[in-house]
């Protein structure tokens, strides 16, 4: 019998792991889902961020075993059925959300959260959300700007920095 047992993007997966193994590195090592990335190990820049059953999770703040039986969503599963980026994704795409790319797929989980829970944040709850995702590029600006637009919602009225 497996020791972890678990649902990561609607597909049933099992494995057996040590009871210390972080939650983001069976993800990514055993399951091959690099996407959800490792940044700083402490809990503190958002890059491995993650849903487990529904809820915005760091991966590397919860061991493996914790996840048993749970519902997992990585970046992974974020795109539409026929593989295309979905409509956070584009969003990023289409507003320069994103430069070197490694924060982005933890911005997308947060964004998605917000989103399921606030549908037309303002740009004040928008930054208050990401409190907990680091991104050493963007200056998050171009961030904002995708999650309103992401939410439907007029960009102009974020002022040029």
């Amino acid at each position: 019998m497996p020791d972890v047992k678990m649902t990561v993007n609607g597909k049933t997966v099992s494995g057996f792991v040590e009871g210390r193994t972080l939650l983001v590195e069976f993800i990514r090592n055993d399951l091959h889902l690099t996407g959800t990335h490792v940044g700083c190990d402490t809990s503190q820049c958002g890059a491995c961020a993650i849903h487990v059953d529904g809820k915005l999770v760091k991966a590397c703040t919860m061991l493996a075993l914790e996840a048993y039986n749970c519902d997992v969503s990585t970046i992974e599963g974020q795109a539409n059925d026929d593989g295309s980026l979905n409509f956070i994704q584009q969003a990023f795409k289409d507003h320069h959300g994103l430069q070197c790319g490694f924060c982005t797929p933890g911005m997308v989980m947060a964004t998605a959260d917000l989103l399921k829970t606030n549908s037309k944040p303002t740009e004040t709850e928008i930054r208050d959300h990401l409190e907990g995702n680091i991104c050493r590029c963007t200056g998050y600006h171009n961030i904002v700007k995708a999650i309103l637009a992401a939410s439907g919602q007029d960009t102009s009225c974020i002022a040029a920095e």
